[in-house]
């Protein structure tokens, strides 16, 4: 009887913890921050284009941030992405983007050119290099200033260079606070965008409309936040969702494909709302 006693005590969340293939995950509520499932949530991985989250925390914390003033595209960018494979908004070099479009084309199709632009932009220093090597300095002060202990940024995309890392419970509570704001809001729950640059000529280029790589959105309240993945980084995705008035955040980080990505978000949100 006393065993039975026992476990009737356990708490009610370990019963019925779904199982996810991914390495680790977690879930909070957003309100309280209050944990809601883990699993290997302290151990450091890969983190892929969510390190993104944090290059868009940033800008947007600069004080008197105008959304709408213009970085002028450089050929570096363009060299970047060619010189890593990297995934691209396909960024004209000499155009001039407004921040607001570079946060979307950053969060939407994942452009490491749009990232790159804004750490050149929003860094301190006389060369490109010296600029995005300060962007990335900050982005590991605010790691600091958000309590993420595990947490190391080397790049400002996600592709490491031997020292980008970080945990699901860290990332969690970077979307947390990221999605505090109504800029950042407002663009990873968007499916597509469409942005008029201007060119060299001073003429208005159409963008062929960037496409969110984070299929869950809309599903059942899913609200953003940033999906990622890498050869070895796997399928990551950090995630965020409202129902009946209730947000939760999350992160599941090496996932074996995407498909098993968002069977694994899925699980976590269904579970998560069913502790509120």
């Amino acid at each position: 009887m006393l065993t039975t006693g026992a476990l009737g005590m356990a708490p009610a969340h370990a019963a019925g913890a779904p199982t996810i293939t991914a390495k680790g995950g977690f879930v909070m509520n957003s309100a309280t921050g209050k944990t809601l499932f883990t699993k290997a949530a302290d151990t450091k991985r890969l983190t892929a284009s969510t390190t993104k989250i944090m290059t868009a925390k940033v800008v947007l914390s600069q004080s008197n941030l105008n959304l709408d003033s213009k970085v002028t595209i450089k050929k570096a960018y363009s060299d970047y992405i060619v010189s890593r494979g990297a995934s691209s908004a396909r960024l004209i070099v000499g155009d001039k983007v407004t921040v607001r479009q570079l946060l979307y084309g950053m969060m939407l199709p994942s452009g490491c050119d749009a990232a790159m632009a804004l750490a050149d932009k929003f860094g301190s220093g006389s060369t490109v290099s010296a600029r995005t090597k300060n962007f990335i300095g900050k982005m590991n002060t605010m790691a600091k200033s958000l309590g993420m202990t595990k947490t190391h940024f080397d790049s400002f995309d996600g592709i490491s260079n031997g020292s980008n890392y970080s945990t699901p419970r860290d990332l969690t509570k970077l979307a947390r606070s990221a999605m505090k704001s109504s800029t950042f809001k407002t663009v990873v729950k968007d499916t597509s965008y469409t942005a008029k640059t201007i060119t060299k000529t001073g003429s208005t280029r159409t963008m062929a409309p960037w496409k969110n790589t984070n299929t869950l959105l809309g599903w059942n309240g899913t609200i953003g936040v940033k999906t990622g993945s890498g050869t070895e980084a796997k399928y990551c995705l950090v995630f965020a969702a409202t129902r009946s008035g209730k947000t939760i955040v999350g992160t599941v980080l090496t996932s074996s494909s995407a498909a098993k990505r968002t069977e694994d978000v899925k699980k976590l949100m269904n579970y998560g709302f069913s502790q509120l």
